[in-house]
């Protein structure tokens, strides 16, 4: 429950953070160009990290499960 509550504060302060720097910016990476709005650019990006961290975990705790299965046996 608690980790809800943080992943609720963290996103709250990037809406704000995002809202507040809502300018148009250049984006560039590899051969792409374009120009976004820096309160999307900064969203998407925790979004995105949030999304790899979960991933992250959760597979690190199936890891950690599977020895744990294989010990007790």
């Amino acid at each position: 429950m608690a980790a809800v509550v943080m992943l609720l504060i963290v996103m709250v302060v990037v809406a704000v953070f995002s809202a507040q720097n809502a300018m148009v910016v250049s984006i560039k990476f590899l051969f792409w160009k374009f120009d976004a709005s820096l309160a999307i650019v900064i969203f998407l990006s925790v979004v995105v990290g949030v999304i790899a961290g979960a991933i992250i975990m959760s597979l690190l705790r199936m890891k950690h499960s599977d020895k744990k299965i294989v010990q007790d046996n």
